[in-house]
C-alpha cells in the first residue's frame, strides 16, 4: 500500500480555525482570466506558470465528478485551452474510476490524464504499467506549491506519479441553523455533547441526522472519524495497512460508538432502511430544504457540501452552518481525501496540462467558484467565496503535513473503493443492523484479508 504520512494531528488549529464560522462573505469572482500570449513556456502576465504553446494538440481528462464540480472544473481547463492553444475534453468516468481506466486501455482508448481518488489506485495504475512518471516542470510546480506530505501520498516506489489538485477536510458536520436555533441546541465539541445535541433536535420535532447511506463512502468516512479520534492515529495507520485486524477492539468500539446514532431510527432520515436508499447529495439538500421543517437537521460530509447545499435555497454561513467533528477520544480527528491528476498517455501536452494543474492559478481558478478545496498552499485564502470555506482552507494548509489521508482510500480498491463490495457494503449492512457489531467485523475483516492479499 501507499506509504502512510506518520505525523501528529493539527487538531487545535482546525477547531480554532472552524470556530465561529459564521457570516457569508462574498468575494470577488470576477476576472483574473489570464490569456496566454506568445509562444515557448513564457508565463503570461499575472500568471505564477510558464505552459508551452500546444496548438492542434487534443487531450482528454477523465473524472468522476459530475454535475456543478464538473462545470466548474470545466472552466479550470478553459484557462489551460486559452493559455496553451490546446483541446481538453473532459471524458465522464465512472466510480471505481480504475476500473473505467482499465476498459478504456483495454480498449486502446486510455484518457491522457485521469484524475485517481485513492492512493491506492495509483499504485494499482503504476503496478500495472499505466500511470507515466511526471517530469520536471510538474515537479517545479509541486515543490513550490505543496506540503512534503502531500507530494508523498502521489508517490510510488519514491517515484511521483500524482498531483493531488482536490483534496478534502473530511472532519466536518454541517447543520441547519433555523433548526438549532428552535432546538436551542448548541455545536457540540465531544461526542457526547454531540448525542446531547440529537437529543435536542430530537425533542423539538426534526429528525437530527440525514444520512447517504447509499453511497458507502459516506459511511466509511464516518467510520474514520469515529475511529481516528478514539483509537488514535498510530492504530488508525495499522488498521490503514492491516497491520491489525478489523477484530480488533478497537473496531469494536468504534462501531459500538457509531450505532449509539446510526442505530436509533428516529435519530435517521427515513430510518435505518431510508438512509440506504438515500444518495449523497440527496442527503444535502433534505438538511436544507423545508425551512425550519427540513427531513434532518444535521449530515456530516466534508467541505463539498457546499456544492450541494448550493442547489437549495440556503446560504452557507446563514442558514447552513458547520462544527468540527466532534472529538470521541482526547482529540477531534482531522481526516483529509482529494484527487490526483495521474498522466495514463505521456505526451508534452499531458505534462503541460498536469503542470498547469499542480499551479496555483488553476487552483485558485476553482476556488473562486466555490465547493473545491485545494491542498496548494499558494492560493490564496481570499480567493474562497465565502468565510467558511476560507476557514476550512486555512485549517488544511495550516496542518502542513499533521494530517490523516482518508482510510479507505488507502486501501485495496476492491475492499475500499467499490459499490456494493468490501468495507462500502458492509458498514452498508452495519447501518442496516447496527446491533451486530461482532458479524460486521468479522466481514470486514474477511473481505480485507482478500483484498490484501493476506489471510493474517
Amino acid at each position: 500500500m501507499s506509504s502512510i504520512i506518520r505525523t501528529h494531528r493539527a487538531v487545535a488549529t482546525l477547531a480554532a480555525l472552524l470556530a465561529g464560522a459564521l457570516a457569508l462573505t462574498a468575494c470577488s469572482s470576477s476576472g483574473n482570466d489570464k490569456k496566454g500570449s506568445g509562444g515557448g513556456s513564457a508565463v503570461p502576465t499575472g500568471s505564477t506558470v510558464g505552459l508551452p504553446k500546444l496548438n492542434g494538440a487534443n487531450l482528454e481528462i477523465a473524472a468522476v465528478w459530475t454535475g456543478q464540480e464538473q462545470k466548474n472544473f470545466k472552466q479550470v481547463l478553459a484557462e489551460f485551452e486559452r493559455r496553451t492553444g490546446a483541446k481538453v475534453t473532459f471524458v465522464p468516468a465512472q466510480d471505481p474510476i480504475i476500473n473505467f481506466v482499465g476498459s478504456k486501455i483495454a480498449g486502446g482508448q486510455p484518457p491522457d490524464v485521469a484524475m485517481l481518488p485513492q492512493p491506492g489506485a495509483i499504485k494499482q495504475a503504476v503496478q500495472r504499467g499505466w500511470a507515466k512518471p511526471l517530469g520536471p516542470e510538474v515537479l517545479k510546480e509541486l515543490r513550490k506549491n505543496y506540503s512534503q506530505g502531500w507530494q508523498d501520498i502521489g508517490k510510488v516506489g519514491g517515484k511521483q506519479y500524482g498531483v493531488y489538485y482536490k483534496a478534502a477536510n473530511k472532519s466536518l458536520i454541517w447543520y441547519n441553523a433555523k433548526v438549532f436555533g428552535n432546538a436551542g441546541a448548541k455545536e457540540p465539541k465531544t461526542w457526547q455533547d454531540l448525542l446531547t445535541t440529537t437529543r435536542a433536535v430530537y425533542d423539538s420535532g426534526v429528525t437530527p441526522f440525514s444520512v447517504g447511506g447509499a453511497d458507502g463512502w459516506t459511511l466509511t468516512d464516518w467510520f474514520e472519524n469515529v475511529y481516528l479520534s478514539q483509537a488514535g492515529p498510530q492504530k488508525y495507520d495499522q488498521l490503514a495497512q492491516h497491520r491489525i485486524k478489523w477484530t480488533d477492539p478497537s473496531v469494536r468500539q468504534a462501531l459500538t460508538t457509531l450505532a449509539q446514532i446510526w442505530g436509533k431510527k428516529d435519530y435517521l432520515a427515513g430510518g435505518q432502511d431510508g438512509a440506504l436508499q438515500t444518495e449523497f447529495p440527496a442527503s444535502v439538500t433534505q438538511t436544507f430544504t423545508g425551512g425550519d421543517q427540513p427531513k434532518a437537521a444535521m449530515v456530516y460530509e466534508g467541505d463539498f457540501v457546499q456544492v450541494n447545499i448550493g442547489e437549495t435555497k440556503a446560504k452557507v454561513g446563514t442558514d447552513a452552518k458547520v462544527f468540527p467533528f466532534p472529538a470521541v477520544g482526547s482529540t477531534a480527528p482531522v481526516v483529509s481525501g482529494g484527487d490526483a491528476a495521474v498522466i495514463l498517455k505521456d505526451s508534452k501536452a499531458a505534462q503541460a496540462l498536469v503542470t498547469f494543474l499542480a499551479s496555483q492559478d488553476a487552483a485558485t481558478i476553482q476556488a473562486k467558484l466555490g465547493g473545491y478545496l485545494s491542498p496548494n498552499k499558494n492560493v490564496p485564502i481570499s480567493a474562497y467565496p465565502n468565510a467558511v470555506q476560507q476557514k476550512i482552507a486555512k485549517a488544511l494548509i495550516a496542518s502542513g503535513d499533521d494530517f490523516r489521508f482518508d482510510m479507505s482510500d488507502q486501501a485495496p480498491q476492491a475492499f475500499g473503493g467499490t459499490p456494493g463490495k468490501g468495507e462500502w457494503k458492509d458498514l452498508q449492512d452495519f447501518l442496516k443492523n447496527p446491533a451486530d457489531v461482532a458479524g460486521t467485523q468479522a466481514k470486514l475483516e474477511k473481505d480485507a484479508a482478500a483484498a490484501y492479499g493476506s489471510g493474517s
